[in-house]
């Protein structure tokens, strides 16, 4: 399986922000912002961006004295065998958070061995996940996760996918011409947020966007009821702009 060309690197913010990190984790005693500034080549606007970020997210901490040190986030992502223990926490912090900002279900999957994978989802009562009325390994083509996963393959990866799972009717609004899938696939921005408006289940609207890690193929998605589709756009920007922290978690 190949990544197309444009997936084949994290988020240009995450390749930044892994380089503030480093520089951070250089000074033990703290670096200032314009230590940083001139040792990233990072301008000032971006990198005071990345180190709020950062610092919203425990990787890194502002001290009392405006120098900026490793933060505590980072440290344990860093320990050895509490790391996965550690990611998977956060990640469910990171996604129970998303879920309250967005107001809507939300999902990390990732794309391995030729299969979708759902590694974790935030729900709750108010914000239900999506009735899987038909397996979504079996069902990428109608879904958005399944087209974000698949818009990040090459076209021999698609193929390889479509040659073993049908494109089969779901509703109405289902794409099965595998031909008319593949076009919408190579048309579809990597930088734009994907749509599922009542491809896989009448009454659902689902929205994804890529998360990248290394080669890996993976995205963060939501779901919607359908009379709430008013508010996806706006919820899938949302989405698209918390990305960056969660392909950091995975990228550490």
């Amino acid at each position: 399986m190949a990544l197309k060309p444009e997936h084949t690197a994290p988020f240009h913010s995450v390749r930044y922000a892994l380089r503030v990190l480093e520089a951070i984790a250089g000074h033990r005693d703290g670096v200032t912002e314009a230590g940083l500034s001139q040792e990233t080549g990072l301008p000032p606007g971006l990198l005071a961006h990345l180190l709020s970020m950062l610092c919203r997210e425990n990787y890194a901490e502002r001290l009392s004295d405006g120098t900026y040190v490793v933060g505590e986030s980072l440290v344990l992502l860093g320990s050895g065998g509490d790391r996965e223990r550690a990611l998977d926490e956060r990640l469910r912090r990171t996604l129970a958070d998303l879920r309250d900002t967005v107001g809507a279900a939300v999902y990390l999957s990732r794309y391995k061995d030729g299969e979708l994978e759902v590694t974790s989802f935030a729900d709750s009562p108010m914000t239900p996940a999506v009735n899987e009325w038909v397996d979504f390994r079996s069902a990428l083509h109608a879904t958005a996760i399944g087209k974000c996963l698949l818009g990040q393959l090459d076209h021999d990866g698609r193929k390889d996918h479509l040659s073993r799972h049908r494109t089969a009717r779901l509703t109405s609004r289902t794409i099965t011409d595998e031909r008319l899938l593949l076009n919408t696939l190579d048309r579809q921005p990597p930088t734009v947020p994907v749509l599922d408006l009542q491809e896989y289940a009448v009454g659902t609207v689902c929205a994804a966007v890529p998360v990248t890690a290394g080669s890996s193929v993976g995205c963060l998605a939501l779901s919607l009821p359908v009379e709430n589709a008013h508010r996806l756009r706006r919820a899938a920007e949302t989405l698209s702009r918390r990305a960056a922290p969660v392909m950091l978690s995975l990228a550490i």
